[in-house]
């Protein structure tokens, strides 16, 4: 059951569905309403938005784009949509540690699609080319800090251009108004269960600048910026 009450100056220590055993059949449901969710509550917004402004250098070969975490894989989807539309060279790969994930995102792409799924942990995972862009969507607040700065530095190894992380933001407004929205909407128990848990697993800005901090990171290497509603992103653009 979901608490009434939290202290939202701090993450909550609280255990989402998503992360727990459960059918594939079950969790693509979930992942469906997850994806369905996003659409409304225009989630793809601020990744377009940091693609759009990149200042991409000219490439004789394929701009190479990792997701890390990608779950129902829609996100990599709008991405592909976005590179076809401006005749960009792609080349994408799904990332996920979930088996079943990656399954089920591939099941639900085009026949035409071209995206490629890994099942692996991002701490394990070397890829055999060098990726250019890394982005990854509700993916941070499931870790603990401490790997969420591995997985920073993790991004600053692997990637020439740069990485955009794009989660949610802690509050009180946003985790009851979700409470609300995802009832009235029908939307899969599971996410009405872990959209707010995730709320309330999320970071605020000063976390963000912290831990970038530790992962060796200045204030003027990341941009760490809000999108309505209730997202929280950080951006990295490297000079070229």
């Amino acid at each position: 059951m979901l608490p009434n009450t939290l202290d939202f100056s701090r993450r909550a220590q609280l255990t989402e569905r998503m992360d727990e055993p459960c059918s594939r059949e079950e969790l693509r449901a979930c992942l469906r309403d997850l994806a369905k969710t996003n659409r409304w509550l225009m989630a793809y917004r601020p990744m377009l938005h940091w693609l759009n402004a990149l200042a991409l250098p000219p490439h004789a070969h394929p701009l190479r784009i990792l997701d890390v975490g990608c779950g129902y894989g829609d996100g990599l989807r709008r991405i592909e949509q976005w590179a076809k539309a401006r005749g960009v060279q792609v080349e994408l790969t799904g990332l996920d540690r979930n088996a079943d994930a990656t399954a089920i995102a591939s099941e639900a792409s085009a026949a035409e699609s071209n995206i490629q799924w890994v099942t692996a942990d991002v701490f394990a995972y070397a890829p055999q080319k060098p990726v250019h862009l890394v982005v990854s969507s509700l993916f941070t607040h499931h870790l603990a800090e401490a790997d969420v700065i591995r997985f920073l530095q993790w991004m600053e190894r692997h990637t020439e251009l740069g990485w955009f992380i794009n989660d949610l933001s802690r509050g009180a407004i946003s985790y009851y108004s979700f409470r609300i929205f995802s009832k009235l909407a029908g939307l899969h128990n599971f996410v009405r269960h872990d959209g707010p848990v995730s709320i309330a697993r999320s970071f605020v800005r000063e976390d963000w600048r912290r831990m970038c901090a530790v992962a060796g990171l200045g204030d003027r290497e990341v941009v760490i910026k809000g999108f309505k509603p209730a997202r929280l992103c950080v951006a990295r653009s490297k000079p070229q």
